[in-house]
């Protein structure tokens, strides 16, 4: 297995209309991925418009000029594909893969949602959606023990009127108080070709499916203007820790430490990349080490820590730990924060290097080793750094980091007063 590199082929065109068509060739198995990502994610949605692009991720599959409510998930399933779709912050994507011989009823339904989805929204599959949202946000956020913490975190990340400083899945109330003319109106503006990336990868020529994406997509008008995202690259240093204690009906004390670092794809976000396997992934890491087997205060398999690739402001770390019986919140949180702050004074040893890159190294291959993982980072690439080539540069950066570096980024970026901790508390221990 190659270290570094992209070993596939990657070739690119764009039609009259913007669109950016990128193939990567695999003949591996009789499969295709194909992966359309829209620039538009939750860092894009006006005052008042909070979740609309996460609604457009539920609205995208209930029907469009020439395809019959839930028919796009019947025609790919019967046909042996699967399909899905995620927003985020930044973007929001939707994705097949199917036998290779039905790449064309792919590339026509994403089409046909492309250019055809408002002239067949209804009031009556908006209501529908809106509901199936409201459903989500208690199923995924509100009746789940911790399940608002992200929702919690990103207002003390990031100030009012940041991009980043409201989840996806948005305000109920801007979802309720926005008409069908105003969705339709943020679908025009949005889902354009000129606002797109589509990636296919695997049974197909790059001839063909350049030739298949003009003759489906090329007749779909560009959008003369597509409104930018706010900078959210400048967030001022709070000068002080924020903490926030929740009193819910969770099983445990569970701690959430936060810092804001670098935008995900600079080199500082590379060393943080690095930085959070070293701190929290699995059995070798700092925090098990420390907080599960040493001191036992949290649950083995409940600590962890990673970074959140957001791409235009400076993307956060997030540590966390739940409490092993009897040890109180208060107790937890000062473990977590003493583990944090050795980063810049307890130097990484080579063991724990080799060990962090050999896991990253394993996750960047067994996501390149599908065409939908390919295809996915591919579109990733073009999208927020303008050449899928780039995903090559990705793996070395990582496995370039050295120690000194992380205990640089530790000092400069994880530093006590610029600390967000959340913590929640039992109710019949708070």
């Amino acid at each position: 297995m190659p270290d570094s590199g992209f070993p596939w082929p990657i070739e690119t065109t764009r039609l009259d209309n913007g669109l950016r068509v990128v193939v990567s060739e695999d003949r591996t198995a009789p499969a295709v991925a194909v992966n359309l990502w829209y620039d538009v994610g939750s860092r894009h949605e006006p005052d008042g418009q909070t979740g609309f692009a996460h609604l457009f991720e539920h609205l995208m599959f209930e029907g469009s000029v020439n395809v019959a409510k839930t028919e796009h998930m019947k025609l790919v399933q019967g046909a042996g594909g699967s399909l899905n779709a995620t927003t985020n912050p930044d973007r929001t994507n939707y994705f097949e893969t199917v036998p290779a011989e039905h790449l064309e009823l792919a590339l026509w339904l994403e089409a046909d949602r492309m250019g055809g989805l408002v002239p067949a929204l209804t009031q009556e599959t908006l209501d529908n959606q809106r509901d199936v949202v409201k459903n989500e946000r208690r199923q995924r956020y509100e009746n789940v023990p911790y399940g608002d913490a992200w929702l919690r975190l990103l207002p003390l990340l990031y100030p009012p009127g940041h991009p980043y400083h409201h989840a996806t899945i948005g305000s109920m109330a801007d979802l309720n108080a926005a008409d069908l003319a105003t969705f339709q109106a943020f679908h025009r503006t949005y889902y354009a070709p000129n606002n797109a990336v589509l990636t296919v990868v695997g049974d197909a020529a790059a001839t063909e499916v350049f030739a298949l994406a003009d003759k489906y997509f090329g007749a779909i008008p560009a959008r003369e203007s597509i409104p930018a995202a706010p900078d959210g690259r400048h967030v001022p240093r709070a000068g002080a820790p924020v903490a926030e204690t929740v009193t819910a009906a969770v099983p445990a004390p569970r701690v959430f430490v936060a810092h804001r670092t670098h935008p995900f794809g600079t080199p500082g976000y590379d060393v943080l990349t690095v930085l959070a396997t070293v701190l929290g992934s699995g059995r070798g890491s700092r925090l098990y080490q420390r907080l599960a087997d040493g001191e036992r205060l949290a649950q083995p398999d409940l600590v962890g820590a990673y970074g959140v690739d957001l791409r235009h402001a400076p993307a956060p770390l997030i540590v966390t730990a739940t409490a092993r019986d009897g040890v109180t919140g208060e107790r937890l949180a000062a473990g977590v924060a003493e583990v944090v702050d050795e980063l810049a004074t307890v130097p990484v040893t080579a063991a724990e290097l080799d060990r962090a890159k050999a896991l990253l190294s394993t996750a960047w291959w067994r996501q390149m080793s599908t065409v939908d993982g390919r295809a996915d980072i591919l579109g990733r690439y073009a999208t927020q750094f303008g050449d899928p080539a780039k995903a090559a540069e990705r793996l070395p950066a990582w496995l370039a980091v050295t120690a000194d570096q992380i205990a640089e980024l530790a000092a400069e970026a994880l530093r006590a007063e610029d600390r967000v901790t959340l913590t929640y508390l039992p109710e019949e221990t708070a």
